[in-house]
C-alpha cells in the first residue's frame, strides 16, 4: 500500500492565510485547517511547533511574497519608474492578496508585535515608492508627497463609499494613480521667457480595467 503523502507546510501556511483574509487571526484553528486540507490534525504538529511558531510563519510569508518577491517580479518586469509602480500595485493589491493585507493591518491594531512587522513592511513599501517617483522628480516635497498618496489610494480605496459619476470605482480608482504618475511640468527658469510653455502631457488611455 502506497505512503499517504503529508500535506506540505506550504499548504498549511496558504491556508492560514486565507482564513486570516476571512476571518481574521481567530479564525486560524489548527483543527478548521485540518478540515480544509482533508487531513488529521497530527500533520500539522510535524510542520510547526504549535500555533504561535505557525502564525509567525504566516507572517514570514506574507512579508516575503509582498515585499522582496513584488518588488524583485517589478523591477524585472518594468521598463521605466511608472511602469515598475504599476506592476507593483497589481501584484500587491490583487483580489488574492489584498484581503490579506487588510487581514494583517486588521490584526495590528490589537497586537503590538504584528503592528511593528507591519510597519517594516510598510516601511519598506514607502521607501519603494520614493525611490520610484524620485526617479523622474527633482522635487523632495513631491517625491513624498506623491508616495503618500499612492500608497494611501492603494490602502484606502476600499474603504471609500462614495460613487464616481461617469465612472465605475475601478476606473475612478486608475484614473487618479495615472494623475500621480505624471512627469511635474517643466518650470521657466529664471532666463527663460514666461511665455514658453511646458511640453505636453500624455494623456493614459481610456481606463478599461483597475490598477489590481
Amino acid at each position: 500500500m502506497p505512503a499517504v503523502a503529508r500535506t506540505t507546510r506550504e499548504r498549511w501556511i496558504e491556508a492560514g492565510l486565507q482564513a486570516l483574509a476571512e476571518g481574521g487571526p481567530d479564525a486560524v484553528r489548527v483543527e478548521v485547517l485540518a478540515g480544509r486540507l482533508g487531513v488529521t490534525k497530527g500533520g500539522f504538529y510535524g510542520h510547526f511547533d504549535g500555533r504561535p511558531a505557525f502564525l509567525a510563519e504566516m507572517l514570514d510569508t506574507w512579508e516575503q511574497q509582498s515585499t522582496s518577491e513584488v518588488i524583485a517580479r517589478a523591477e524585472a518586469e518594468g521598463t521605466d519608474p511608472a511602469e515598475t509602480l504599476r506592476t507593483v500595485g497589481r501584484l500587491t493589491y490583487s483580489a488574492d492578496a489584498h484581503p490579506i493585507d487588510l487581514a494583517v493591518r486588521s490584526w495590528a491594531r490589537h497586537d503590538p508585535e504584528v503592528a511593528e512587522r507591519l510597519r517594516r513592511v510598510d516601511n519598506r513599501r514607502m521607501a519603494f515608492l520614493r525611490k520610484m517617483f524620485g526617479a523622474f522628480l527633482t522635487d523632495p516635497d513631491e517625491v513624498e508627497a506623491r508616495s503618500v498618496l499612492m500608497f494611501s489610494l492603494a490602502i484606502g480605496r476600499h474603504f471609500i463609499g462614495a460613487d464616481h459619476p461617469g465612472h465605475t470605482r475601478p476606473q475612478a480608482v486608475q484614473l487618479a494613480g495615472e494623475y500621480l504618475l505624471r512627469p511635474s511640468p517643466v518650470q521657466p527658469s529664471p532666463t527663460q521667457p514666461s511665455s514658453v510653455q511646458p511640453p505636453p502631457v500624455r494623456r493614459s488611455p481610456a481606463v478599461t480595467k483597475p490598477l489590481s
